[in-house]
């Protein structure tokens, strides 16, 4: 069973579609794979189609004054990236690039397309996740205009451990990022992030080893968060 099967009999959104659309839209789907580090697509490409990310973890970020990065979207597994842009019948606002090997998984915009003008339930699910997603990036936002250093920063690793869960240790963020991706996913300096990261190891709230962050205690992680 190939990966876009999964998508389209597995996925909740597609729930409410007939046979003949899910083959239509299994007919009209490819799979592509990406290494490490790889672009997926870039800021002002045009969308061909609705993505899905069938294994792997990616990183969606905007390129801001001096090149700096701010990571706006963290991605997993069965879920769909890039979908703004599609429906929006625009270009692509940021870049999206694979932080381990990916399988991606692409139903072409037309079919696609053709099939939510035919299923008006689909549609609905298809407005249900998009309202979802922006409620998120609502909370996000506000995450990182009014929260202090380490109310973001703390935020940031409590939302990796919900986006990606633990290791089998049940304490090690199942995600490896670099001091410079932790500081572009929280909206601060990398010297800022260290520094922060460092007084969460000193206060025991976390301990590192490399790119390892193991959450000690998750209760004053959350009051950090809280507090702002």
């Amino acid at each position: 069973m190939t990966e876009d099967i999964y998508v389209i009999d597995k996925m909740q959104v597609f729930r409410d579609l007939t046979q003949d659309q899910k083959k239509a839209l299994k007919d009209n789907s490819t799979i592509s794979n990406y290494k490490k580090n790889e672009i997926i697509y870039k800021e002002g490409d045009k969308p061909t189609g609705l993505i899905f990310l069938a294994r792997g973890k990616v990183k969606i970020y905007k390129e801001g004054i001096g090149g700096r990065e701010q990571i706006v979207r963290m991605a997993r597994p069965n879920g769909f990236i890039g979908f703004r842009a599609l429906f929006a019948r625009q270009n692509y606002l940021g870049t999206a690039e694979s932080i381990e090997e990916c399988e991606i998984c692409t139903i072409e915009k037309q079919a696609l397309f053709d099939v939510i003008e035919e299923n008006g339930k689909f549609a609905l699910n298809i407005i249900e996740f998009l309202a979802s997603e922006l409620g998120f990036s609502n909370t996000r936002t506000v995450t990182l205009t009014q929260k202090h250093i380490r109310g973001r920063l703390a935020e940031s690793l409590i939302f990796l451990k919900d986006t990606y869960g633990l290791e089998e240790d049940g304490s090690t963020l199942k995600v490896y990022l670099s001091r410079e991706d932790l500081a572009n996913l929280s909206n601060m300096t990398t010297s800022n992030a260290i520094r922060t990261l460092s007084a969460f190891a000193q206060e025991e709230v976390i301990s590192l080893d490399g790119r390892k962050i193991k959450v000690l205690d998750m209760d004053s992680l959350e009051r950090i968060s809280e507090l702002g």
